[in-house]
């Protein structure tokens, strides 16, 4: 896998994931090695100087307004990072975390926070060896950065606290850093204020979380075309004339998809002939495209404040052209934290459209001459009757997730900070709402298969039937009741690994 450059410029969603996920490499570009050296001599200028500039020679938050002198100011970096590593509870993700230094490193590549070049190539190092510090699910209030998470990570550029190496096995940092030939630092003047300055931590999860999103987005048009097509509905209302009516972009988008999807249907053409006496379908099959439509337009507007990020210099002070050191706000997460939550809502929404749909399936009342439950012999067998169980309790979750984290705050240091953002929560929980969200699709495709496998002879579309054929791979047909927990995890991972969408593809081109 070839490495991702570094530098002043933005990096790209592709690259935050390779890195993130796929273990990818990084190298500083000499574009990012100038930068520093110059945002470094800049700092230095300003620690030399009589007058106070803060992060450079006075403590921090409500305690700004102490000079420190020069023989202790080592000490003062390294009292702030030891006292900021203060998270709690479970470990944060590998992915994550590297997600985070990646983030940072190309903040501190800008040559905007002042530090040293061998900090950045530390940092540099650690990502490359697969030494990934052990960072907890609790700290951050997403205002001033996401301090605890990374401090945790520079107390362990300072060799102190605890990585996971390559293999997951838990190290001493220092150890395992001096094994892996990368000497921990010390470090000097801005330094630790720097590497713990920004909403790394939020916006990695904002970036992985639409990473996911944008296949699970297209799977839950695959989910939609497979319910509607099983259950005999029409695919008449996503007429392209239809929904130019309404130009929402994400809408056209989604009803697209379900046209290529069910486009030579032996089901959809079996009733066709003026036998149904429907005149309309349920709102989850007919309005299916307004709901994934307006999940996808979240997510583009997601996308477009990450990309803002990604272009951006977090810090506090921040290095300008002219030299000068000055305070500001831009550590504050509100941007970051807003879609964060905003993306949470569209995931729960569309999660409940989903399920209703997975419900129909099930009701004999409504699902127009299926076995109730899907059920070989109903009444003996229970079918898919537990599978919506487990699909409406993720919904129900998924609602509470919904609840906005950004709309919260909790006045910190002395009322210094007295507004914060909480994007950190709403990252944290918005990974388990994408998780949810794969879940929930994943039962409705397996029960929509079943579904369409009863309805032979007559066949599903070349898309759906693709689908359909690959869950036969590993997930048995319509039978007598099996153990299905193993038949909804075996659907679900490949949902998460997105084999149902590459299915579809491979028989109707690419999805939008």
């Amino acid at each position: 896998m070839h490495s991702v450059a570094v530098g002043p410029h933005p990096l790209t969603f592709a690259g935050v994931v390779a890195v993130a996920r796929d273990g990818a490499s990084v190298e500083l570009t000499a574009q990012a090695l100038d930068a520093v050296a110059l945002g470094r001599e800049r700092v230095e200028a300003l620690a030399g100087a009589p007058e106070p500039a803060y992060g450079i020679s006075t403590g921090f938050g409500a305690l700004a307004n102490r000079h420190i002198p020069p023989a202790l100011r080592a000490q003062l970096q390294r009292s702030l990072i030891r006292s900021h590593a203060a998270g709690s509870g479970p470990e944060v993700e590998r992915e994550v975390v590297r997600a985070m230094m990646l983030l940072r490193l190309r903040t501190l590549a800008t040559g905007r926070t002042g530090v040293r070049i061998e900090t950045a190539r530390t940092l540099t190092g650690l990502l490359n060896t697969g030494l990934t510090p052990v960072v907890h699910e609790y700290g951050s209030l997403g205002c001033s950065g996401d301090l605890a998470p990374l401090s945790h990570v520079a107390l362990c550029l300072m060799g102190e606290g605890l990585v996971r190496d390559s293999a997951g096995e838990l190290q001493d940092a220092g150890k395992a850093m001096r094994a892996a030939g990368i000497e921990p630092v010390e470090l000097a003047e801005k330094e630790g204020l720097a590497l713990i300055n920004g909403t790394d931590g939020m916006l990695g999860m904002l970036i992985l979380a639409c990473h996911d999103l944008a296949a699970l987005l297209r799977t839950a048009d695959v989910a939609a075309a497979m319910s509607v097509e099983s259950l005999l509905g029409t695919d008449q209302v996503f007429a392209a004339e239809l929904q130019e009516l309404r130009p929402h972009p994400g809408q056209i988008a989604s009803a697209a998809n379900l046209r290529a999807l069910l486009a030579g249907s032996g089901i959809m053409a079996s009733h066709r002939d003026g036998s149904c006496t429907r005149v309309q379908d349920a709102y989850s099959l007919r309005c299916s495209p307004q709901v994934a439509g307006a999940a996808r337009d979240t997510l583009d507007h997601a996308v477009t404040v990450a990309g803002r990020e990604l272009a951006s210099a977090i810090d506090n002070p921040v290095v300008l052209d002219d030299g000068r050191v000055v305070s500001n706000g831009n550590f504050h997460g509100a941007p970051v934290g807003y879609v964060l939550d905003f993306l949470a809502v569209a995931i729960a929404d569309t999660a409940s459209i989903s399920e209703r749909r997975t419900d129909r399936l099930m009701d004999v009342a409504r699902s127009h001459g299926l076995p109730p439950f899907l059920a070989d012999d109903p009444g003996v067998d229970s079918g898919h009757m537990i599978a919506q169980y487990t699909s409406a309790a993720i919904v129900s979750e998924l609602k509470r997730l919904a609840v906005p984290a950004s709309v919260d705050s909790i006045p910190s240091s002395a009322m210094q900070e007295d507004h914060v953002s909480m994007g950190w929560s709403a990252g944290r929980k918005l990974r388990r709402s994408v998780d949810g969200l794969a879940r929930v699709l994943a039962i409705e495709i397996l029960s929509a298969a079943r579904a369409l496998d009863l309805r032979a002879p007559h066949t599903p579309a070349p898309g759906t039937g693709a689908v359909v054929a690959l869950l036969r791979r590993s997930v048995p047909g319509p039978g007598p009741d099996h153990f299905l927990a193993p038949a909804i995890q075996a659907a679900v991972d490949l949902v998460q690994e997105r084999e149902v969408l590459a299915a579809a593809e491979s028989a109707v081109g690419a999805l939008v």
